[in-house]
């Protein structure tokens, strides 16, 4: 099962999601407001800490800008991640499992096209 996560602004989620897509466990918790980099991963952690077991891998979606190929992150609407490393603290958290990390707005379009609106179509396009 594959460790989903989206980070938001005003939310984080996870959900354990089974190789067809099949959302088994789903979790979540609110984005701190104002708060600094060591609160906002303390919230990330305790959220997916009870999914992590079963997890093959970790997948995540984040607001923009982000740097590759370092994957830091520095989501407008979340202010104390600013060149946070999140690919990188994800990565040290599960060293045995592949991270990957992208706009959430890619990972939309994406799940959309495989599972949702755009299921079968050969263009599609998707709006954040």
């Amino acid at each position: 099962m594959i460790l989903a996560i989206d980070v938001g602004g005003t939310k984080m989620a996870a959900g354990l999601v089974a190789h067809d897509g099949t959302v088994v466990e789903a979790r979540r918790a609110a984005t701190p407001q104002d708060a600094d980099a060591g609160t906002l991963w303390k919230t990330l952690v305790d959220l997916i800490e009870p999914l992590s077991q079963r997890a093959e891998g970790v997948g995540v979606g984040c607001g923009g800008p982000m740097r590759w190929p370092e994957g830091e992150v520095s989501p407008l609407n979340i202010s104390g991640w600013r060149g946070f490393p999140l690919r990188a603290r994800l990565a040290a958290r599960f060293p045995d499992l592949p991270v990957r990390l992208h706009n959430d707005a890619i990972c939309l379009a994406v799940a959309e096209h495989w599972k949702g609106a755009g299921r079968g179509v050969a263009d599609m396009l998707g709006m954040v």
